[in-house]
């Protein structure tokens, strides 16, 4: 099973930004948790700030990955390139956020990704990212 971890922008600065939102944990301590918790996987992270850059790595891993589990900040809420970028590809996409987006600001209760995903987990905290790899590592996705 290869599963790749995709963040969108501003998510490099975990454990620093915002910690009473997104918890003190940088994401490469916790995707070495990860790797730990789930060793039978094979784990890839990326991130990046530039939507064209998320959507390049989701056209390179979409075609021989069996998931990805993509955090789009706030991209998320504003971009359909990434909706018809998940469109495009075979690979199924988790969409993936830290904070309960529907308790946050009314902006972030829209997402134009979601339609394209095969799921959504919000408001676990970094624990989400498991729950995804635990749904893609099942079964289920594999159908």
């Amino acid at each position: 099973m290869k599963i790749q971890i995709i963040n969108g922008p501003n998510l490099n600065l975990l454990g620093k930004r915002e910690p009473e939102v997104y918890g003190s944990k940088g994401f490469g301590e916790f995707f070495t948790e990860l790797q730990k918790r789930f060793p039978t996987v094979e784990l890839s992270y990326y991130q990046s700030n530039i939507e064209g850059e998320l959507i390049n790595k989701l056209h390179e891993v979409g075609f021989n990955f069996d998931a990805v589990i993509l955090n789009a900040g706030a991209y998320t809420h504003t971009s359909i390139a990434l909706h018809d970028a998940i469109g495009a590809i075979k690979t199924k996409v988790i969409e993936v956020h830290i904070s309960n987006v529907y308790a946050r600001e009314e902006f972030r209760h829209t997402s134009l990704i979601t339609s394209k995903c095969v799921g959504l987990i919000t408001g676990f905290g970094l624990e989400g990212y498991a729950m995804a790899i635990q749904y893609a590592n099942s079964s289920a996705l594999k159908n």
